[in-house]
This record gives C-alpha cells, structure tokens and sequence, in this order.
C-alpha cells in the first residue's frame, strides 16, 4: 500500500524515496519478487543500473530488473537468544538473522580484547576470520574461555589451511583441509539424527538440503580428535564421503562448533531449510534456557 503512486520530477538526476507497504498473499513457504515499475509518457522504466568501475577498465552501467526477491520461511526462533558476530571477510549472515527476528549484535574484532562476551549465549566467526582479522587469531583464548564458561562458539571456514592448522585455534586437535563438495545438489547424510542440532528448535530432515544454491560447502576438516563429534557427511560425484563440514564438541561447561557449509551463501538466497538448520545451530547448547521464548516468524 499505496499501489501506486504519482511522481514529478523537475529537473535532471534528482532522486526521490517512496514507500511501500507489502503483505504477503499467502503464509505458505516459498519464494516469490516485488517488481519496481515506473510509466512516463507512454514508456515503461523496470530496470534498476549499478555503476561499476576498475582502474583497468572503463566505467560501464550494470542493468538488472528492478526486483526484490522475497521468501517466506517457517522457522522457529528463540527470540531471547543473545548473539555476538565477528565479522571475517565480509558475508549477509546477521542481516538475515535479524530479519527473521534473532537478537544479533556485530562485535569489532579490534574490540575483542576488551569485549564482555558473558553477555551473548552464542558468538559466531564470520568467514575467513582468522584469516582477515589479526585480532581474533591473537585472542583466540578468550574465545575458548567463553566456551568453557558455558558458552557456544560456531567458527565457519577459512582459507589459509597452513596457518589454521598452526594456529591451534580449536579446543581439541583437527586438521583443516581444502577439501569441498561443489555439487550442491550433492546428497547429504544426517549422521546423528537424534541429535538436538536436528531437533531444537526446528525438526531438520533430509528436505532442509533441497534447494541450496551454487554449492555444499568448502574447506572441511580432514581430521579431529575423538571430542569431535561429525554431524553430516556428502560428497561429490565420484568421491569419497567428506564427513568434517560439520562437527561439534562439548568443551567444559559449552560447545565447540566448526562449520564449512555455506550457509553464508544460502541465507541471503532464502533458502528456507539452510534457514532453519542455522538457526538451530545457533541455539545449540541453550535449548533448556530458550524453550519458553520461541518465536515464530514467517
């Protein structure tokens, strides 16, 4: 609302904002686009243009449609959950966790020395965060001493293989590797379906894998010590199972998580089981303190 409206401009490369308000035809699960259309003088304007510049290139105008893309998810939230994220190279995790109603802060990794982390349940290290962010491999030990008190801690891939492994930024010993399932409609085997990662919140099954976009994950973890526990196995055609993309372990009174799924490219695409998976990992370790606060966005 409104449906449309009427726009004047009076002279050239002015800029006008207006607002919509959208309600979706259906709570059903799916994904759907809002269409920006502009009539003037009998023509129809649906193409929004990006500039994009390199030293080595010319300038040149990117056209795309001027569309939003939208999904609708059914996924359980624990609203009262407190998260923490560490930003690595750069991904769109915490805008879409915020959207889906998570209580998500960004924490400067400059800031970590002094950060009180007893005030977030989970904290998250974006992509490549040992790598691109100097300050969070110097503290790694103060991550570790929030797990230890109780906390959970969920560290997705890096590159620099030899530097991690040097690094021995885990609770246990594990080895990082390059390897990666690129087919992402690779199948993908529960191997702890009783677990409460695939319970709680949300009930996760084989159909939360349906629909991921451009691949499974990369940089798995080749080998781990016996407080690992491995949570999902694939592979690509033609080879072996690839089994440390998602591994858990209990360090004192919280939990460790390594993850090399891509969540950091199905979350921004909507995937709604991909959604709901991370979300649950998020809550891993919380589930007596959260079951009272659920929420449930669509």
């Amino acid at each position: 609302q409104p449906e449309q409206r009427t726009i004047e401009f009076h002279q050239r490369s002015e800029k006008q904002e207006f607002q919509f308000t959208v309600f979706p035809a259906s709570s059903k699960e799916g994904s759907t686009h809002i269409e920006a259309v502009l009539e003037s003088g009998g023509r129809t304007y649906n193409e929004g243009y990006t500039l994009v510049t390199r030293e080595d290139l010319d300038s040149a105008f990117y056209f795309q449609p001027a569309l939003q893309r939208v999904s609708v998810v059914d996924v359980k939230v624990p609203s009262a959950l407190k998260i923490g994220y560490i930003m690595g190279a750069g991904d769109d995790i915490p805008t879409v966790l915020q959207q889906i109603g998570m209580n998500v802060s960004l924490i400067s990794a400059d800031k970590l020395p002094g950060e009180d982390l007893s005030r977030y349940q989970t904290i998250v290290l974006g992509i490549r965060t040992y790598d691109t962010q100097k300050d969070v491999a110097a503290n790694n030990k103060k991550l570790l001493e929030f797990v230890a008190a109780g906390g959970t801690l969920i560290v997705q891939y890096d590159t620099s293989v030899s530097d991690f492994n040097a690094g021995h930024f885990t609770p246990y010993p594990a080895q990082l590797s390059r390897a990666r399932v690129s087919v992402e409609e690779a199948p993908v085997e529960i191997l702890a379906p009783n677990d409460s990662i695939f319970q709680y919140p949300n009930q996760i099954t084989q159909k939360d894998f349906d629909g991921w976009v451009q691949e499974r994950g990369l940089y798995f973890m080749s080998q781990w010590d016996n407080n690992f526990v491995p949570l999902l196995a694939c592979h690509d055609p033609g080879e072996s199972d690839q089994k440390g993309g998602l591994l858990k372990a209990h360090y004192r009174k919280g939990l460790y998580i390594y993850n090399a799924y891509a969540f950091f490219r199905q979350l921004p695409a909507g995937v709604p089981g991909a959604i709901r998976l991370y979300v649950n990992l998020l809550s891993a370790g919380h589930q007596n303190n959260q079951r009272s606060a659920l929420a449930t966005p669509r």
